[in-house]
């Protein structure tokens, strides 16, 4: 059935990935064109397995490099080489691990980053908060020589998890901002599925956070990207007493959920491939019909009028996942806002000549550093 909603043929999609890398874009961050074209080479068809098997054979290689560069002692060396061997993995079991492969490199991703994490400096550490009988799984990163830093929160998308959001926050610290990153609900390691009601997972890290000597827990900023957003919003409306700041990028709100947008967003070619079964995963649906009927229940429209936290909104003008009119309905709903658009960004505020890492670094880095004080 999600076959239905392919959107590229095998060329195509070879096609697209190869200039993604070429560029260093999304969901193909920091893999080099050339270990692009040779896992690319591997491929026949859009058979999940082939995908999965192909990558994790680059990353197996790196994985034997970094094994080499320990035996020699060489420390950077060896960070490098994992760094890498995760990048592949992590694409190997994109968006979703729905076969035997992709599990395979999910594991190897999991496996690879706690051993990256652990050697890098400052390290990034695996944390277990005890949470309805099961256990919240996040990622915490804190600067060197602060005594009690202030915490960002981040939350990872429906198809970039913790260990993306790890790495892509590493620049915080060097600002004496330490980062908490976790899944959102539906993906990963999350405890709760997608309903709404399931932020109080956000809420419970919160108290995590605010119970620990370390960690300054009067001052959090909670920040989601993409799908995380959403969570980020409703952590906002929930606890706007305990937060400095909520930072939204790309997220949905309401006109977004219905049917009539779906239908049209399911067709997208800014996600790289396999956007519905991603999508079905993350919403634990059986089938699209079933997740057009569920999706409204979602609607941000009972808590928009609430007041939250500052909040920056980031948007891009031409987004195909998520729309414009979202944005406008937070913007115009509620407490102040600050807010930044693209006028020609897709999802994320992301264009060709405005990357990833420009945003967090020109937008939300010095925004955020603001709401801390820091």
């Amino acid at each position: 059935m999600t076959q239905a909603w392919q959107t590229r043929t095998w060329d195509e999609l070879k096609a697209e990935t190869q200039a993604r890398a070429d560029r260093g874009a999304y969901p193909v961050f920091g893999i080099t064109p050339a270990d692009a074209r040779e896992a690319l080479a591997m491929i026949t068809s859009l058979d999940p397995d082939e995908w999965g098997s192909a990558w994790m054979t680059i990353g197996d290689r790196y994985r034997e490099r970094a094994a080499a560069a320990e035996q020699q002692r060489d420390i950077k060396a060896t960070q490098d080489a994992l760094l890498m061997a995760w990048r592949h993995y992590t694409l190997g079991r994109w968006p979703v691990a729905r076969s035997r492969k992709k599990v395979e490199a999910q594991a190897k991703a999991k496996v690879t980053f706690e051993t990256y994490g652990r050697c890098v400096d400052p390290p990034i550490e695996t944390v277990r908060i005890p949470f309805e009988g099961k256990e919240i799984v996040a990622l915490l990163q804190a600067p060197r020589d602060v005594a009690k830093p202030p915490v960002l929160v981040s939350i990872g998308g429906s198809d970039l998890w913790k260990d993306t959001v790890a790495i892509q926050s590493r620049a915080f610290l060097r600002f004496g901002i330490a980062v908490l990153a976790l899944d959102m609900p539906g993906t990963g390691d999350a405890p709760l599925a997608v309903a709404p009601g399931a932020e109080r997972m956000v809420s419970a890290v919160l108290d995590h956070v605010q119970g620990r000597a370390d960690l300054d827990g009067r001052r959090i900023v909670v920040r989601g990207q993409s799908w995380g957003s959403y969570w980020a919003a409703r952590t906002g409306y929930a606890e706007v007493g305990r937060l400095s700041g909520v930072v939204f990028q790309s997220g949905p709100v309401h006109h977004y959920f219905q049917p009539e947008w779906q239908r049209e967003a399911f067709k997208t070619k800014e996600f790289l491939f396999d956007y519905v079964p991603s999508r079905l995963h993350m919403l634990g649906q059986p089938t699209v019909e079933a997740a057009f009927a569920f999706m409204p229940t979602l609607s941000l429209m009972d808590l928009i009028q609430k007041p939250t936290p500052p909040m920056l909104v980031i948007a891009g003008g031409k987004d195909t996942q998520v729309p414009f009119e979202d944005f406008l309905l937070l913007m115009r709903n509620g407490s102040p806002k600050h807010a930044w658009v693209n006028p020609e960004g897709q999802t994320m505020g992301r264009s060709l000549t405005v990357k990833d890492d420009d945003i967090t670094a020109g937008v939300i880095l010095p925004w955020v550093r603001q709401r801390l004080g820091v």
